[in-house]
């Protein structure tokens, strides 16, 4: 092999490896997404004084003095949810779920920045001298947070599906019955007729297709 051959031949194993290391980066961030997310918003349920998860929702602590971390809570979760897009994209190309699958999660992550910079109205108590119950009329940015919550929902549960599809067709039937039991648990806890209890079964459902999510990431980085 002549000198100009093996430079060629070292740059292009080069090129590889530094894609390769690239994906695996965007889909460790699509794994750590999920996690971040519940831990810090964790940490403010039980720190915050006078929140209450049991009737307040998890998006009410983008208010207030501290409302700034849950807000870069929302948008750095969303980042990380865009990068495990990317990554899905690189290594589902040309495959089955290849293009919607990543596509969804990438609209996941838009959501999940929508709702960070768009805020909601105070209610339901929070915070200190808030209305104690839903607010009478939404402003332009609460209409917004709610559309980029159903968007981060929504888009999540339809990739559980499509991944469901995927893998029941390769014959891969346990994370076929994951990804359909993570969808119809995460719609189950969202749609149940109580409202007394709406707040906690919205946190629940995050953590399904959270958790989904950082498995999805996990497993095509183990690729």
């Amino acid at each position: 092999m002549t000198t100009a051959n093996a430079m060629s031949a070292g740059s292009a194993v080069a090129g590889v490896d530094s894609r390769r290391t690239t994906t695996r980066a965007l889909l460790a961030g699509g794994v750590v997404a999920g996690p971040l997310f519940g831990v810090v918003a964790a940490a403010q349920v039980l720190t915050r004084d006078g929140f209450d998860l049991s009737r307040q929702p998890l998006s009410l602590l983008a208010l207030g003095d501290l409302g700034w971390i849950q807000i870069t809570n929302f948008v750095l979760t969303g980042l990380l949810a865009l990068a495990g897009a990317v990554g899905l994209r690189r290594t589902l190309r040309g495959e089955p779920a290849g293009t919607w699958g990543p596509a969804l999660v990438a609209v996941h992550g838009v959501g999940l920045i929508i709702g960070g910079v768009l805020v909601s109205d105070p209610s339901m108590g929070w915070p200190a001298g808030a209305p104690e119950g839903a607010p009478d009329t939404l402003s332009w940015h609460a209409v917004g947070h709610g559309v980029g919550a159903m968007l981060a929902f929504g888009s999540l549960v339809v990739a559980c599906l499509v991944f469901a599809r995927r893998s029941s067709r390769a014959g891969e039937r346990g994370w076929a019955a994951f990804s359909l039991g993570c969808a119809l648990a995460a719609v189950v806890l969202l749609a149940w007729p109580d409202q007394d209890t709406i707040s906690v079964r919205m946190a629940l459902g995050c953590a399904v297709i959270f958790a989904w999510l950082t498995a999805l990431c996990g497993r095509q980085l183990a690729r």
